[in-house]
């Protein structure tokens, strides 16, 4: 149970894949630390598009091609800066959309670790329940990456007197940058 709870928090908080980090920042960090009950949601419904996409292939049920997804991921996340870029303060009115997009991209973000769950579920006998730890580790690990981005919200708040407005900025701005530079390196064609 540990192992597969460690895996998923694993596959979120590694640097070497900051993709998710990335997207996390991006969904999250437009939101002030009150509106903590919108971003717990927003992680969750990406945890439950993640899950869903994962448990659809480790079951050989959806398969799609590696190399568009690799290229999907990074659209995803410019997909997300660009929305946090656009409606800046409206953002809060309406999140149906917000949420929405948090569970497609989680089902795009899911498939982009599938194969390599699929080869370690491959010695487990059920791999419903490593599957369930898996994801369950994944949401405590988003959780910490959500902790960590309203952290640094609240330094550049409190020491820098950063306001909310071009926090927003700055952090979807250089996600953007980032995931750019990402989504042309994995162009599949």
């Amino acid at each position: 149970m540990f192992l597969w709870l460690k895996t998923g928090f694993e596959h979120i908080t590694d640097l070497q894949g900051y993709d998710h980090i990335l997207f996390i920042m991006a969904l999250c960090g437009v939101y002030a630390l009150n509106e903590w009950k919108k971003v717990l949601i927003l992680v969750t419904a990406f945890t439950i598009g993640h899950s869903i996409s994962l448990f659809l292939s480790v079951y050989n049920i959806v398969r799609v091609d590696a190399a568009w997804i690799e290229f999907l991921i990074p659209l995803s996340i410019l997909c997300t800066t660009i929305y946090n870029l656009a409606t800046g303060e409206s953002k809060n009115k309406n999140m149906k959309l917000p949420y929405s997009f948090a569970l497609f991209f989680g089902l795009i973000h899911g498939l982009g670790f599938s194969n390599y769950l699929r080869a370690l579920l491959g010695s487990e006998e059920s791999i419903f329940i490593p599957l369930l730890n898996f994801n369950i580790g994944l949401e405590i690990g988003q959780l910490v990456v959500v902790l960590f981005v309203f952290l640094l919200h609240y330094i550049f708040d409190k020491f820098f007197k950063v306001s909310p407005k071009n926090w927003r900025f700055f952090l979807s701005s250089a996600v953007f940058g980032i995931a750019l530079v990402m989504t042309l390196e994995r162009i599949p064609f």
